[in-house]
């Protein structure tokens, strides 16, 4: 299968009540054209897994403001003044993970585990309708794995296989999201020849990946 594809192809991809995971940190190592060509799809109703909601005036940001969410399953929303007020109001449902237990659930999901236990919530509301186990004497959540229909995965360099390099930040957790999902897409500076990265620079395997948005 040709994993260089075009906007018609990806966009063809998304569809209304889909969860979409998507890779960065607020703006650092987010795939702003596949978010761009998610948002021209106009899916609706979707489940957002990220580290956050971002800003209110760009790339998934706009999935908040334009009310495309049902769901956010994030660790914060405090540079994006309209997830809260959507929260607040009901028209929103956001799902506060602490960061840490957010990325193992995901790392779960992607390597086929039953979950993972943390003490991070243990004797607060965070513990409330979670199952608690006890493990030599202490107590722990059991925080279930997370896997999405679509990855949006924002790489430095991608070979036409799919072989990914990140750089700096922006690695953070774009790795992590692309192994989690049944189709994973992603958008990267530039494209190499498949040889051209050195097998020992990879950080996501082409296996992964279903689809590279062509430039």
């Amino acid at each position: 299968m040709a994993k260089l594809v075009n906007k018609d192809k990806i966009k063809s991809l998304f569809a209304d009540e889909q969860s979409l995971m998507v890779g960065g940190f607020i703006e650092s190592g987010v795939p702003a054209e596949l978010i761009k060509i998610l948002l021209d799809s106009g899916a609706r109703d979707l489940t957002l897994i990220a580290n956050d909601t971002g800003f209110d005036d760009k790339t998934f940001g706009q999935l908040v403001v334009e009310k495309r969410l049902k769901k956010a399953i994030v660790s914060h929303i405090g540079t994006n003044r309209e997830t809260g007020k959507q929260m607040n109001a009901g028209e929103l449902e956001v799902e506060l993970t602490p960061q840490g237990t957010l990325i193992e659930q995901i790392r779960a999901g992607g390597a086929g585990l039953g979950g993972i236990l943390t003490q991070t919530g243990i004797g607060t509301t965070v513990a409330e309708d979670q199952r608690i186990i006890e493990v030599d004497g202490e107590d722990y959540i059991l925080a279930r794995p997370l896997q999405a229909d679509i990855a949006l995965v924002k790489a430095w360099k991608a070979d036409k296989k799919g072989n990914l390099i990140y750089r700096y930040a922006a690695r953070n957790f774009n790795p992590i999201v692309a192994t989690a999902a049944d189709i994973v897409i992603v958008e990267a500076d530039e494209i190499l020849e498949v040889g051209e990265i050195d097998s020992n620079q990879v950080m996501t395997p082409g296996l992964f990946v279903d689809y590279i948005l062509e430039k």
